[in-house]
Formats: structure tokens, sequence, C-alpha cells
């Protein structure tokens, strides 16, 4: 799953689109295809588009902020790309005009909490993927280290599965649904570390694992490496990742993380 930030303030790499000359932040739509068609060349099947930054500290956006920013891109890519697009998002309003607009997975960090997503989702035929985050992209990692968990492992895995109960029980199949226990969503690096060592746990729910760790403040810590410096220490979280089971990888870098994914499913098929 390739990443495009249609935000100014993605911690990564969303201003890198912008429109020249723009007075304010608006989106270059030919910049945006032309990396979507560079990712889908280098194996992405998944293109995921994000109006709202989620990054440790980000701010809010307006849901028309949102729509005017997301829905150009997934207008583009769907008439020119045979890939699967995702939208990164929290807003019933965004969901459904996104689906009407060629999106086909609805990818939520808010795991359909906010009020009228779920109804957003049933509505469709769209497939949605559950994420854990403790409190608010906001403030969520300035309160990271004082969060109380008595076993993450458990509290993530049980958050997760109510919500594919939740789910279920409003109708919508499990073959629609994926689950993201949420690196870096108000967790420790030590919280982090012990969810990707653990996650082979989580197949137990029986639905497809997606893992972000991309970049992730939870690898600069423990590489002491920049933003972009951090392709080396993703990889090698991706790769544990996939032997403990993860079935999609979201990644900012799609041609190293594809070459991690054919190297383990080499290695995972060798007689």
């Amino acid at each position: 799953m390739g990443i495009i930030n249609a935000t100014p303030d993605s911690f990564s790499d969303g201003a890198q689109l912008q429109r020249s000359g723009a007075d304010s932040f608006k989106i270059d739509i030919d910049k945006a295809l032309s990396r979507a068609e560079a990712m889908v060349a280098d194996g992405a099947t998944f293109i995921d588009v994000g109006g709202e930054s989620t990054r440790p500290g980000a701010a809010t956006v307006s849901e028309q902020e949102e729509l005017d920013r997301v829905i150009p891109i997934i207008k583009a890519i769907s008439t020119r790309l045979d890939v699967c697009i995702s939208v990164d998002t929290s807003s019933p309003t965004v969901m459904r005009e996104a689906i009407n607009c060629g999106a086909e997975l609805i990818n939520d960090v808010r795991a359909l909490l906010s009020p009228g997503s779920i109804e957003a989702l049933i509505a469709s035929k769209a497939a949605v993927c559950l994420m854990h985050m403790q409190g608010k992209p906001g403030t969520m990692q300035k309160n990271a280290s004082q969060t109380s968990y008595e076993s993450v492992v458990e509290e993530v895995f049980e958050f997760l599965r109510a919500r594919v109960e939740h789910c279920l029980g409003q109708g919508i199949q499990r073959s629609r649904l994926l689950i993201d226990p949420g690196f870096g969503f108000g967790k420790t690096v030590q919280h982090n570390y012990l969810l990707l060592k653990k996650l082979a746990h989580f197949s137990e729910l029986e639905i497809p694992i997606l893992i972000g760790v991309s970049r992730k403040s939870m690898i600069g810590e423990v590489t002491g490496r920049t933003v972009d410096q951090r392709l080396a220490g993703s990889v090698a979280a991706t790769t544990f990742a996939l032997a403990s089971g993860a079935k999609i990888i979201r990644t900012h870098d799609v041609a190293a993380t594809m070459d991690a994914i054919r190297v383990n499913l080499a290695y995972s098929s060798a007689e």
C-alpha cells in the first residue's frame, strides 16, 4: 500500500505535492498522479490517499478542506490506474464521496467510532481497516508516556476484537474487514515494539492485518535517523511484521518494501 499524503503537515512527504506558486496549500493533481503511477509501477496494489494529517500534534481540518484535498486525487487515480484506492479518513461524508468516486477501502484510524461512519460503510460495498488509537492525533503522543496499559497487546487485541464483532453485528461481512494495531498512535516506543513482537497474536481474529511502520518515530528513536533516513529501519520492521502474518504493508517506499515482501515470500515457500 503506497501512501499519498494530501496534507501540508505530513510528518514525511505531504508538502512535496503542493501546487507551485499557490498562496495556500493546494494539491498538484499531476504530481499526485505521477507519484501514484510510480508506486503502481514499483508494485503497489493499493494507494492510500489522506487529506487529514494524523501525525502526532496534527491540527484538525474542516470536512470541506479534506474533501477538496482527496476527491480530485481519487478521481484522477480511478480513471488512470488499475489499483485499489484507499481513503484515510474518519469522516462519514468523506467516506461516502470517496466511495462514489472510486475508493474501495476506508482506512479509519478511529475504527468507525465517529458518528455516522459505520452507516456510511453499511450503505456501500467498500472494505474498511479498523485501527487502534489511544487518544486523539493532536495530543496522543504527548500523553503516550503516561498512558497506562496493563497489557498493551491484550488491550489493543480486545479493542480490535470488539470493533470487529460490532461490524459483523451491523451486517458488514468479515471479508470486508482489515485490522491495524496502530503503531505510533498513543503508544510509546516500547509499546510499539512489543506489539510488533506479538503481532502473530492478532491473527487469532482471522482478519487480515495491515501495518504501518514506514518512517515512523519508533524507527527514528532506535536508529537515531531523521525521517528521510529511515528506510532500512522501516524495511527491517516490515520483515518482522511479514514473518508474523501481516498481509498489507502501508509504506512511503514501495520499491524497497516490495523487495522485502518478495524475499519473505521466497523464504516462506522454500522447501
